[in-house]
């Protein structure tokens, strides 16, 4: 059939108006896209915002009973802890440490013997570090960057020398000369806030079921329990 000059220009005004009809369409849908990628970026970032993290650690392990009933509970609960171990007692229980590493934790160095660091002794308790580093690294093959100096006492040249960040705490419950759980417990809950590292020893029957009391109850308040390292540098 033939079609006359009219009929043809109004065939493609119409075709003209469904093309643009259909990009705008599409621009609107990709406009839809952008803004909803946008919006969900916006939640995570609030999300991130409103995660309240708090910090559990755990010095002069590990104990061969202790410590494995402390992981047991910790991987019930799904939650993460950062352990501070002694070079002599890692040395004697190898496989306790590989469970901490294997099942995601922390774990930093507490000296070999549990020496404080003096104006007299500052080698040999450097000695002690690198000895605890060898001890620690030979069984997970990862480097330790974190030291838990007992009493607190630090030499900052260390920092440098050896490559080591020192990490004390904000929450002390005296945890190894009570045997009250409960005393225990409620000294953490009572202190803890965000960012708080909750100092706690794993070579005690009460400290660890104190321990996880702490983690039940401060999981109900919306913590979420991380490594020292997302505290100390996010």
């Amino acid at each position: 059939m033939f079609m006359n000059r009219k009929s043809i220009l109004l065939l493609l005004l119409t075709a003209d108006l469904v093309l643009t009809g259909l990009f705008v369409t599409g621009q609107h849908s990709e406009i839809r896209l952008l803004s909803g990628s946008a919006a969900a970026g916006q939640r995570q970032e609030m999300q991130k915002e409103q995660i309240k993290k708090i910090a559990l650690t755990f010095d002069d392990g590990p104990h061969p009973c202790f410590t494995e009933q402390l992981l047991d509970g910790l991987k019930e609960r799904g939650v993460k802890a950062t352990f501070f171990v002694t070079g002599e007692h890692a040395e004697l229980h190898p496989e306790v440490i590989e469970r901490m590493e294997n099942e995601g934790h922390l774990i930093g160095n507490h000296t070999y013997s549990h020496m404080q660091v003096r104006s007299g002794n500052r080698e040999e308790f450097r000695k002690e570090l690198i000895k605890t580093n060898e001890v620690i690294s030979g069984i997970t093959g990862e480097e330790v960057l974190y030291v838990r100096p007992p009493y607190g006492s630090w030499d900052k040249s260390f920092e440098e020398e050896l490559n080591m960040f020192p990490v004390l705490w904000t929450v002390d419950p005296l945890d190894w000369c009570s045997k009250s759980v409960t005393g225990i417990a409620s000294k953490v809950v009572s202190k803890a806030k965000e960012n708080d590292i909750i100092l706690m020893h794993d070579y005690y029957d009460t400290s660890v079921t104190a321990a996880l009391k702490v983690v039940d109850e401060l999981l109900e308040e919306g913590y979420t329990f991380v490594t020292v390292d997302e505290i100390l540098f996010d």
